[in-house]
């Protein structure tokens, strides 16, 4: 009825600035904030990305053949790391940090692991966990005591895993007893990496078993209060990367020393391994990277019935395949760890992530030690480490089934209502 009443030229004229109008917040957003590729990296980031790769190739390569042979970090590596301001990334400038974005973090991370995975680790864990708790959690007054060490010249760990609790993270046992104001810790977690060499160590204990996981809380404990490193593990592979058993025999832990809330520690767990997980990814996808770029010059200058290997169809679908799968691991790492940025939901992103980045890091390392032939075999050449660092990938920070589950959780809620 309203339509009849009104001229074919008044409704051409309310088309006519209905469409300028459209037209001209399209291009006011356009121009205040176009989007652009996962590629594109700021200023900082690149810087970032840049000085890891320099430092990567001159300081830790030449180290990681022997590091690997010793199942030992050089400390003059981890005192690089300190040194080139990659043990703050995200801690804010008035801890000492850089004050960087969650996406250097994670661009630092796969620099790291193209020359060294087991480097790359102690980096991922020191900094996308350990400092991320402190951040996010801890009080003030704990940020002021352990931040600026974090960032200067303290390793960090991050204690949740037990015996009897790797997936069933929540199934832990170690306890923490209240006595006035302390807490008493008693227990023991195993798989810790950087335990070894590192002064701050993120504890999860229960304080009433019978409370469940609503009883698990967060501890900062320092070395000396009492914390014994006991058995390390002897890896297949990340070697260099310690991963130690580690002893709590009624350690006294002041109860200034809880982050976050009491029986809170589930839900610090919970959120960070999400961050954790995008951590792996980079791992993973530098690890990959790293691989690929140790064969294909090969792939070039080997011939073999007269033409370069790297010219057989056979070959190059191969490689043009690793290839894809490199650039799709590196664009879902991206993807989520720009989410987060974003304060956007990830948990399903980082279980991609890290699912598929570990996927591709067998298949692209794999490959390339096949490609190189008896050479790749041999320990001349880094690609049998890659082979062997890559398998945690599908291990640690929730075992691949695990991410497959949280991702297959995300995906009922979608659609089953």
């Amino acid at each position: 009825m309203m339509r009849s009443v009104i001229s074919a030229a008044a409704r051409r004229s309310i088309a006519a600035r209905s469409s300028y109008m459209l037209r001209a917040q399209f291009s006011t957003s356009k121009h205040a904030r176009a989007p652009g590729s996962l590629y594109s990296l700021s200023e900082e980031e690149t810087m970032m990305r840049d000085m890891v790769t320099q430092f990567a190739r001159t300081t830790v390569q030449p180290k990681v053949l022997s590091m690997d042979e010793q199942e030992q970090m050089d400390p003059a590596i981890i005192r690089g790391l300190f040194d080139a301001g990659l043990m703050g990334i995200e801690t804010p400038s008035d801890f000492g940090g850089a004050e960087a974005s969650f996406t250097s973090a994670i661009l630092a991370i796969e620099e790291l692991a193209r020359i060294d995975p087991s480097v790359s680790v102690l980096c991922d864990v020191h900094n996308t966990l350990v400092n991320t708790v402190f951040r996010t959690y801890a009080s003030r007054e704990l940020q002021e005591e352990y931040l600026p060490k974090l960032a200067t010249d303290k390793l960090g760990c991050f204690c949740l895993s037990e015996a009897g609790a790797g997936s069933d993270a929540f199934a832990l046992q170690t306890r923490a007893r209240r006595d006035g104001d302390e807490y008493v810790l008693d227990g023991a977690k195993m798989w810790i990496t950087n335990s070894a060499e590192a002064d701050v160590f993120l504890v999860f204990a229960t304080v009433d078993p019978a409370l469940g996981y609503k009883g698990i809380t967060c501890f900062v404990v320092d070395r000396s209060m009492g914390v014994k490193v006991a058995k390390k593990e002897r890896k297949l592979g990340i070697r260099a990367s310690s991963t130690c058993q580690v002893e709590f025999d009624s350690v006294r832990v002041p109860a200034s020393n809880v982050v976050g809330e009491v029986g809170r520690g589930y839900k610090i767990a919970i959120e960070i391994l999400n961050e954790g997980r995008v951590g792996i990814a980079a791992q993973m996808v530098g690890l990959a990277q790293g691989a690929f770029d140790c064969a294909m010059p090969y792939l070039f200058q080997r011939k073999q019935f007269g033409s370069r290997i790297g010219d057989f169809q056979a070959m190059q679908h191969q490689y043009a395949q690793i290839a894809v799968d490199i650039e799709a691991a590196r664009l879902l790492t991206y993807n989520a760890a720009r989410l987060k940025e974003e304060q956007k939901p990830f948990a399903k992103q980082a279980a991609m992530a890290k699912l598929y980045a570990s996927q591709v890091a067998e298949r692209a390392s794999s490959r390339a030690v096949e490609w190189m032939g008896g050479l790749g075999f041999t320990r001349e050449l880094p690609l049998e480490k890659f082979y062997r660092d890559c398998k945690i990938g599908a291990i640690y920070e929730g075992t691949s089934n695990i991410q497959l589950q949280t991702i297959a959780k995300f995906l009922t809620k979608e659609y089953q209502d």
